[in-house]
């Protein structure tokens, strides 16, 4: 053991080293255990923290994965989230879906769970920008693409003039969407033209629909719109048309 001691002081003469080894031998009575410790544990603590960010870099990235707030029940039988099981059933889809409809769908006893889902989906859309919204048209929902790319949709659709409305047309359309439920009589009142033919033409479109009959001489049939007439002008309901004071005349 004294072998030991000139080697010792040999190599920590300075007074600065004794007291740097002084906390490593404290609690040790032999001076073989004063050795240094291992450049392992005297290697600052900053890598450590760097692998524990990395580790938990993946459970932030989960954390940011984009979804709609709040806690979205699984109600699928294979345990999918209500807002992917709801954007797949609306991207697939060409016609509106009503809030039963995917209720029925996706199997929920309420609607309630179908409207609040696609509220915060909007709400996830507008936060990211994206192009499209979740509208209400025609009683239900549908996915759409906002209005200010409709210039860039049309370059990609191309138009069928074979479906377009006349004058006539729109105007005899018109009459029906304001006026409904109204009978031919009616239209030709208002036109003061015969309308027999273009009420014909519009029901081909789908545009409108017998939805009764009047309670006077005759019976006659009465004419209001139909669902697609709501698709095709982006209304929700009936009520959402414009107001006459709201309109211009053409020039």
């Amino acid at each position: 053991m004294h072998s030991i001691s000139p080697s010792r002081s040999s190599a920590f003469d300075a007074p600065k080293s004794k007291d740097y080894i002084a906390p490593m031998t404290e609690s040790h009575e032999s001076p073989v255990e004063s050795t240094p410790a291992p450049l392992e544990e005297l290697a600052p603590s900053a890598p450590e923290s760097a692998t524990e960010s990395s580790a938990e870099s993946p459970a932030e990235a989960t954390a940011e994965t984009p979804a709609p707030e709040g806690s979205t029940p699984d109600l699928t039988p294979d345990s999918m989230p209500l807002f992917q099981v709801l954007e797949a059933l609306l991207f697939s889809t060409d016609v509106p879906l009503s809030a039963g409809k995917l209720a029925e769908i996706v199997g929920v006893d309420s609607t309630k769970p179908i409207k609040q889902t696609i509220e915060q989906l909007n709400h996830t859309y507008e936060q990211r920008q994206a192009a499209y919204r979740i509208e209400e048209r025609a009683g239900g929902y549908q996915l759409l693409t906002l209005p200010q790319y409709a210039q860039y949709i049309e370059r990609l659709v191309r138009k069928k003039d074979d479906g377009r409305l006349t004058p006539a047309s729109l105007e005899t359309l018109a009459i029906v969407a304001y006026k409904q439920p109204i009978t031919r009589a009616g239209v030709e009142v208002i036109r003061g033209v015969a309308c027999g033919e273009t009420l014909r033409t519009l029901m081909e479109h789908n545009l409108v629909k017998i939805v009764g009959r009047a309670e006077e001489i005759g019976r006659p049939m009465l004419y209001g719109t139909t669902r697609y007439f709501l698709e095709v002008f982006g209304l929700a309901n009936i009520r959402d048309l414009p107001k006459s004071d709201a309109l211009k005349e053409p020039k």
